[in-house]
C-alpha cells in the first residue's frame, strides 16, 4: 500500500520500534505541516492509507472528495479533525483506536510539569537571570493546597495520584458515573460545578472533547476562581469558552493560567494573546510528545494499516461504510 504520514515534524515515526510493521509497504513520511487543500491534494493525490498525528492536520470533503485513491485513514484517539461523514460517503475507513484502558502518563507528566512551573515561577526566575539578575518574586507551594480535577478518566486518575503524592487536598468534579469512580479511589467530589471553582487553588481540565463538553468552562465559572488560583489545559482549547480565558485572565481571575492546547495549532503567530499575558505559561502541545508515547500510539495506527491490508480493519469508527469500502 501506499502509505503517507503528514506532520511528524522531526522525522521521529521511522525511528521507532514500531515503524517495521510497515515493511512492505510504500510510505512517505511529511515533516511538514501544510493545511492548504490545493497542496495537500497533489501531495497525497496517490495515497491509498493516510496516517495522522492527532488533530495536526484538518481532514474536510472539499480535500477527501480530490482523493480518489484513499481508502484508509488511520490515527488515535478523537477525531474532530476529520469529517466522518464525508469519508463515510466516500467509502473511506476511519480507523482510530480510542485507547480507553490506557492513560496517557505523558500528557499526565506535562500537567505537573506546568503546574510545578507556574506555581514556582520558573520560566520567569529564568528570564531574570538571563537579564542579569536574581529572584524576581515569591513562588506558592503545593503542599496542602486544593487541586481540582475536571474530569476523571485515565488521565485525571494519574494526576490525582500525583496530587496526592504532593499532599494536595484533590477535589473531582465530572460526569456523575465519574465522581462515583473519584469517591471510590477515596477522593473527595465537590458538591457543586460553582463551588469546584470557587474553592480550587489548582484546577486541571482533563476531558474529551466532544459535543457535551465543547464550551463547558464557560466565563463565569473562571470569575469563581481565586485570583491566586491557576487553571491548566493540557487537553482541548474548546473546552473553554471563545476568548473566556484571556478575559479572565486580564480581570485576574484566575490569577495564572498554563496552557499546552490552542483553538487553532500550530500556533505560529507571535501576537497570539496568551502568548503576551504576564501570568500565563504556554507551551506548543507537548502532552503527547515524547518517544515513548509516540511508540504507544504508532504501535497502534500501524496495526490498524496491517489490519485493513489483511482485509480485516479494526477500530472502525464509520462501520457503516464497510459494506462499500473502496
Amino acid at each position: 500500500m501506499k502509505i503517507s504520514i503528514l506532520d511528524d515534524y522531526f522525522d521521529t515515526v521511522r525511528t521507532l520500534p514500531c515503524f517495521k510493521k510497515l515493511a512492505g509497504h510504500d510510505v512517505t513520511v511529511w515533516n511538514d505541516h501544510v493545511q492548504d487543500t490545493d497542496k495537500l491534494a497533489d501531495r497525497l493525490r496517490d495515497t491509498e492509507a493516510l496516517v495522522l498525528i492527532r488533530e495536526r492536520t484538518k481532514i474536510r470533503a472539499p480535500l477527501l472528495e480530490r482523493l480518489p485513491s484513499l481508502k484508509l485513514i488511520s490515527q488515535r484517539s478523537v477525531y474532530p479533525h476529520i469529517d466522518v461523514e464525508a469519508c463515510t460517503r466516500l467509502g473511506i475507513i476511519l480507523s482510530s483506536d480510542q485507547h480507553a484502558g490506557v492513560p496517557s502518563y505523558s500528557t499526565a507528566e506535562m500537567t505537573w510539569a506546568l503546574i510545578l512551573a507556574a506555581m514556582r515561577q520558573i520560566p520567569q526566575q529564568m528570564a531574570s537571570l538571563q537579564a542579569g539578575k536574581w529572584q524576581m518574586d515569591v513562588g506558592t507551594t503545593l503542599r496542602k493546597k486544593t487541586l481540582g480535577i475536571y474530569g476523571y478518566g485515565r488521565i485525571g486518575k494519574a494526576v490525582a495520584e500525583v496530587g496526592r503524592a504532593f499532599g494536595m487536598q484533590v477535589q473531582v468534579w465530572a460526569r456523575t458515573a465519574s465522581r462515583g469512580a473519584a469517591r471510590a479511589d477515596g477522593y473527595a467530589t465537590a458538591p457543586s460545578k460553582e463551588a469546584f471553582f470557587a474553592s480550587s487553588d489548582v484546577i486541571t481540565l482533563h476531558m474529551r472533547l466532544v459535543d457535551a463538553t465543547r464550551h463547558i468552562v464557560t466565563a463565569a465559572d473562571l470569575a469563581r476562581m481565586k485570583p491566586s488560583a491557576l487553571l491548566v489545559n493540557t487537553s482541548r482549547a474548546p473546552l473553554i469558552a471563545p476568548g473566556a480565558l484571556v478575559e479572565a485572565l486580564r480581570q485576574g481571575r484566575p490569577g495564572m493560567a498554563a496552557v499546552d492546547v490552542y483553538e487553532d495549532e500550530p500556533v505560529t503567530d507571535a501576537t497570539h494573546p496568551l502568548l503576551n499575558l504576564p501570568n500565563v505559561i504556554c507551551t506548543p502541545h507537548l502532552g503527547y510528545v515524547t518517544r515513548e508515547e509516540y511508540e504507544t500510539q504508532f504501535s497502534d495506527i500501524f496495526d490498524q494499516i496491517t489490519a485493513y491490508a489483511a482485509d480485516a480493519p479494526i477500530n472502525v469508527i464509520n462501520t457503516d461504510v464497510l459494506s462499500r469500502a473502496r
